[in-house]
């Protein structure tokens, strides 16, 4: 996943998938980094920054909050999910900055709709361009007449579609569909007697063994991959966020490689069983920032990471042990650039007088005034600037504050 130097200032960019993580890269003339992580399906706010010292908590989400998050407190009021260990980590060390009771201007439980509008930073329908793609517009084209280019190919986010030149890079075989596709292909063609003996065969030539047609499992790994430093991964690792997020921090940190990236994970949609559905992906997320700081080594004194979602969910736990889509949820906001070890919220409350529609974690701060706080402070934007990014928001006013002076 080399890029050169004329690729670069040319603005080619990266595009890969992994697993149900997608990336996107885009070059830009600065040495500040900016990552933005995408959680498409929903992240309910309230689980993995657990607001424990609401009395009204327990009340609303009877058997939903994890007993062990007081392992992970955040100044006693506000605790993070179990899964979030390496988060309370960079916490501890000023290194992340969780922003609760947090929603974008919009109203609407529609994942899609407020995916468009998450993405391209207005409040209605019809904007096709993303706002990371106009960032890149309003930063210096360091004299190239292409301009800065943006990601395209596999699967380019909103975010970073728009006006701005496009050019592409996708690493030769990076994306790999999940083994156990292939495993569901062998056990749906077994009965057939052509199509069936000869599947198997072109399996067991990629070091399948027969286990691999048993329901839910994953194909043999032979001695050196077993040996591997992928082979000793965790099996979600292996296609998914952290592996990839190692790779992206060895480019970004890279003296003349990209600076900006986008990712897009899903599985955040949790209706049902969230106790036991919603620990995996944050302990993705959570291995994703760890393998990516340490990618980028000391780069990552100039690296701000901004984590959102479309919506948050609701306040009360539903009749399958999950929740709904609902309104505001957490942001977070991690670096080395950040200014960090604290919770930034102005607590709405959990009495049913102050939900949001007698339903929803009322929303006190508006996402694009994080975005504007961070894009102020990372890359010098003046208000003229940031009204062409995120338009129709001049009433709006950036954070302060969020990233070390």
């Amino acid at each position: 996943m080399n890029l050169s130097r004329r690729a670069t200032l040319l603005g080619l960019a990266t595009v890969a998938t992994l697993g149900r993580t997608r990336l996107a890269l885009a070059a830009a003339p600065t040495d500040s980094r900016f990552v933005v992580v995408l959680l498409r399906g929903a992240l309910d706010g309230m689980e993995a920054v657990i607001p424990h010292g609401d009395p009204d908590l327990a009340r609303l989400r009877p058997g939903l909050v994890p007993q062990a998050a007081s392992g992970h407190d955040l100044g006693g009021f506000y605790a993070l999910h179990p899964a979030l260990a390496r988060f309370h980590t960079l916490y501890a060390a000023g290194e992340l900055l969780a922003v609760h009771a947090i929603a974008g201007p919009y109203r609407t439980r529609s994942h899609f709709e407020a995916q468009d509008l998450l993405q391209t930073g207005v409040e209605q329908i019809g904007m096709n361009s993303g706002w990371l793609n106009r960032l890149i517009g309003e930063l210096p084209a360091d004299g190239d007449p292409g301009g800065i280019g943006l990601a395209a190919g596999i699967s380019t986010p909103l975010i970073l579609r728009g006006a701005a030149p496009v050019g592409a890079y996708a690493p030769v075989g990076f994306a790999q569909p999940d083994q156990g596709l292939y495993a569901a292909i062998g056990r749906l063609n077994a009965g057939d007697p052509v199509f069936g003996p000869a599947i198997a065969r072109g399996l067991g030539a990629r070091r399948f063994d027969r286990t691999a047609f048993a329901a839910g499992a994953a194909p043999a790994m032979d001695d050196e991959e077993m040996m591997s430093p992928a082979g000793r991964a965790r099996p979600a690792d292996r296609y998914g966020f952290p592996e990839l997020a190692a790779r992206v921090g060895t480019l970004l940190a890279a003296a003349q490689g990209p600076r900006i990236a986008a990712f897009q994970l899903e599985g955040w949609d949790t209706h049902v069983n969230q106790m036991q559905l919603l620990p995996g992906p944050l302990g993705g997320l959570d291995r994703g920032v760890a393998a990516l700081k340490a990618a980028l080594g000391v780069a990552w004194a100039k690296t701000a990471v901004l984590v959102i979602t479309e919506f948050g969910r609701t306040a009360r736990i539903n009749g399958t042990r999950g929740t709904d889509h609902g309104t505001a949820t957490v942001a977070f906001l991690a670096g080395g650039a950040v200014q960090g070890g604290r919770v930034l919220a102005t607590w709405p409350g959990l009495k049913d007088r102050q939900l949001f529609q007698n339903r929803d974690l009322a929303p006190t701060a508006d996402l694009r005034a994080l975005a504007k706080g961070v894009l102020a402070a990372q890359f010098g934007l003046g208000p003229q600037a940031l009204a062409r990014i995120f338009p129709e928001s001049a009433a709006v006013a950036p954070m302060g504050g969020l990233l070390r002076a």
